[in-house]
């Protein structure tokens, strides 16, 4: 193998191991925005999170 496919592998494995924190971020931000309605709709009146998720799903 020659260095550019080197400098390539790694150049792809920094990519990667980039996309993947920003997927763990986004999953990490949904949860606790999910976390946070299933908490705070009660004590403001709003819709249950089933009811929310039965509108907006497919």
């Amino acid at each position: 193998m020659t260095w550019l496919g080197l400098v390539a592998i790694v150049i792809g494995l920094y990519l990667a191991f980039k996309v993947a924190g920003v997927v763990l971020k986004l999953a990490l931000w949904l949860l606790i925005v999910v976390a946070a309605y299933w908490w705070l709709a009660p004590m403001f009146g709003w819709p249950p999170l089933e009811e929310v998720i039965h509108v907006l799903g497919p």
